[in-house]
């Protein structure tokens, strides 16, 4: 749920944060315009090839690299860490989801090169934050990511996240204990959970979802592939080169 309370503690992280929040508060209005809106292409440098280009090196202290994330795929100490701030009724989250996503899990994660770490971002109001904790709640049960492919099909956000659906998208992620899979989502864990994310992205200055970031490096919106790609290349070259020079001391 999004109050006022956890907007007021949308505070700078570190100094380096500002800019980042500039980006992300001007840019990541295209995720999300209203319906009837022409989105344009923004120009940035957030899809340079240059590894040092938008990169905020506070930022890329916001992956968590636990082992044990539910709400993660990829190797905890993968060199490239992308983390996605969505929300399940965002129809560009469900377009990144369906038509980027399995291509850069594909190509990166499998192997090796790229973590995924995802954060609950509702913003669209009751059902946005229910489903956020429900794929939590699937999470719990190591479905989560069934659970995000069943969430984003093609339709599913027409047929809404009220409590009935919620446990049919459960079931269909193969969820084993609904009983405890209701429990879970109406927990004040959930709750806490999803809050936690949500204040982080506002901390950002995210505006609009999806907001992404690779390694400190902030991208908003469901952009192009080729914009993921270069940034996760580029990002694995920094890592590299970093990896490299400790090794010549």
């Amino acid at each position: 749920m999004t109050s006022s309370r956890t907007r007021s503690k949308a505070v700078a992280i570190g100094a380096a944060v500002a800019a980042a929040a500039v980006l992300l508060g001007v840019v990541s209005y295209t995720a999300t315009k209203p319906p009837g809106e022409t989105r344009t292409a923004v120009s940035t440098d957030e899809a340079s090839a240059d590894p040092q280009t938008g990169v905020y090196p506070e930022l890329a202290k916001l992956a968590r690299r636990d082992a044990k994330d539910a709400l993660a795929q990829g190797r905890a100490d993968a060199p490239v860490v992308l983390i996605e701030y969505a929300d399940f009724k965002c129809g560009y989250c469900g377009k990144f989801a369906r038509d980027t996503e399995p291509d850069l899990v594909k190509k990166y994660v499998d192997n090796g090169t790229l973590r995924i770490e995802w954060r609950n971002f509702p913003i669209f109001g009751e059902e946005s934050d229910a489903a956020a904790r429900g794929a939590w709640a699937a999470g719990q049960q190591g479905r989560f990511w069934q659970f995000h492919a069943a969430a984003y099909a093609d339709g599913a956000k027409e047929k809404g996240f009220g409590h009935a659906r919620l446990k049919a998208l459960a079931e269909e992620a193969g969820v084993k204990d609904l009983a405890r899979f209701t429990r879970d989502t109406g927990s004040e864990a959930a709750v806490k959970a999803v809050e936690k994310d949500q204040e982080e992205a506002y901390q950002l200055g995210a505006t609009s979802t999806p907001s992404f970031l690779v390694n400190g490096r902030p991208i908003a919106g469901a952009q192009p592939a080729e914009t993921f790609t270069t940034a996760i290349e580029a990002a694995a070259e920094a890592a590299k080169a970093e990896k490299a020079a400790k090794a010549a001391k």
